[in-house]
């Protein structure tokens, strides 16, 4: 497991990482986006450790599978096991924030849920999930009101605010430690807002997570 895996305020090592677990369509503005349903209750999917890449370094997207979708998150680390956990005790396992790009092979997605077949190819490939160094939880005064924000070329593609998410940050961790225990250096992306889109190569990113956290990445 290299460093960029394990590292908070970029220095200080914490947990190897684990399982990335992932919620779908927790903003209703890209959900109508897709053309997907606004569900009632959090969607879980799970991307392995291996999908995990550092942010900060050049995105390698695969070649000849179709377009690869940009999907910008707010990224919790986990730093306590949360099993059948209510909120209280979900807000105090969190270890850090960090931002994530949840990276898709949209047309191959589509497929696969038009014959009603899980997601894994399309979002769990190498490099699928880039994650910035963490920003320790204390450094977040409230989680459910940050800006977001995805800058590519100089055009800003996702804008968006946590305060906008279909289920808030602690309900999602107690909602998802129901079905599986949540380990230490687990990290849970908490879905996208609206403006996804294709990434080219040689594509400049920036990102950031209100005046907290700013990664700047390019594409291969």
């Amino acid at each position: 497991m290299s460093h960029a895996h394990r590292y908070v305020d970029g220095e200080t090592l914490l947990h190897p990482l684990g399982k990335v677990v992932c919620i779908g369509r927790n903003y209703a503005e890209h959900a109508k986006e897709l053309n997907n349903p606004i569900p009632t209750e959090p969607i879980l999917f799970i991307k392995p450790s291996t999908s995990v890449t550092p942010l900060q370094e050049p995105l390698s997207l695969p070649q000849g599978l179709g377009e690869v979708h940009h999907e910008l998150e707010l990224a919790v680390l986990i730093g306590a096991p949360l099993r059948q956990a209510d909120e209280a005790t979900a807000k105090q396992a969190i270890a850090g924030y960090g931002l994530a790009l949840d990276l898709t092979l949209r047309e191959l997605q589509s497929k696969l849920k038009e014959k009603g077949q899980p997601w894994e190819k399309a979002k769990c490939f190498d490099g699928a999930c880039p994650l910035s160094p963490w920003l320790r939880a204390e450094a977040v005064a409230d989680v459910q009101n940050l800006n977001l924000s995805l800058t590519i070329n100089g055009e800003v593609r996702q804008q968006g605010n946590t305060a906008d998410m279909l289920t808030p940050v602690y309900a999602l961790l107690a909602y998802a430690s129901r079905f599986f225990t949540l380990e230490p250096g687990d990290v849970v992306l908490t879905g996208t807002p609206a403006g996804v889109g294709p990434l080219r190569s040689g594509d400049q990113l920036s990102l950031s997570l209100d005046s907290l956290l700013h990664i700047a990445t390019q594409v291969k």
